[in-house]
């Protein structure tokens, strides 16, 4: 029997129909992913990997930016130094996973772990950001949360293959604007859970922290820096 969730919302079930709804909602972000994952095969190919290893590491990683550091480090010559280092940059720009998905414990911890687990593998920003105005809108299907991670994985990975094979043309995406699409989808999320002072000040708080840390420190410690600022700021303010 499940328990009920701490966040005070409907017990946790799952459904097709929950996941073709979580599909659906991320819609608008894919053409972002598309040129992400394109942008990533792209950079892949000039690092001298095949088609077969970009797109194995997009489908089975899944981890889109960190896939882009490692291979702005990576080098055909393999040491153990260069695997430590590309092992603790993916490790530091996802940290913050751990917060991501501990958001979400209060609502799917009584749930069964097949119905958890393959979700939170296909985890990213975009459905996740998606999953909290679901759940704060009163949403309780897990299968939201799979679906949209699973639209984005069916996205990316053959987006990659096709960056890889014709990167020069994708690599950059800016002069056509479309890098703004996952930006503005994110805003157009958020835009409605700030509906008092308190909620959103963390949010604020999050992106002052990321902007300032990025301007000073190198390399993705402004991800970290930003998640931890601004789950500090949550905890102290409250959610009332």
């Amino acid at each position: 029997m499940q328990s009920e969730p701490s966040d005070g919302g409907p017990a946790p079930t799952w459904s097709l129909e929950g996941v073709r709804q979580g599909a659906m909602a991320i819609v608008p972000a894919l053409p972002g992913v598309a040129l992400f994952g394109a942008a990533f095969g792209a950079l892949s190919a000039e690092r001298g990997l095949s088609l077969l290893d970009a797109v194995l590491m997009s489908g089975i990683v899944f981890a889109g930016v960190s896939q882009i550091a490692s291979m702005e480090l990576w080098s055909p010559q393999i040491t153990p130094a260069l695997v430590l280092t590309i092992a603790f940059t993916s490790f530091v720009i996802n940290l913050r996973m751990l917060l991501m998905s501990a958001s979400m414990r209060p609502w799917l911890a009584g749930a069964p772990p097949l119905q958890v687990f393959p979700a939170l593998y296909i985890l990213t920003d975009s459905n996740w950001m998606s999953t909290l105005r679901y759940r704060r809108e009163g949403g309780a299907d897990a299968g939201f949360v799979f679906g949209g991670g699973f639209a984005i994985w069916l996205t990316f990975v053959p987006s990659t293959a096709v960056g890889q094979v014709f990167g020069k043309l994708l690599s950059d995406p800016r002069p056509y604007g479309v890098d703004m699409i996952l930006p503005l989808y994110f805003v157009a999320l958020l835009a409605p859970m700030f509906e008092s002072t308190r909620r959103s000040a963390p949010w604020a708080i999050a992106g002052l922290v990321a902007i300032a840390v990025q301007l000073v420190v190198p390399g993705f410690w402004y991800i970290i820096a930003g998640t931890i600022a601004g789950a500090i700021a949550g905890g102290l303010l409250g959610d009332e």
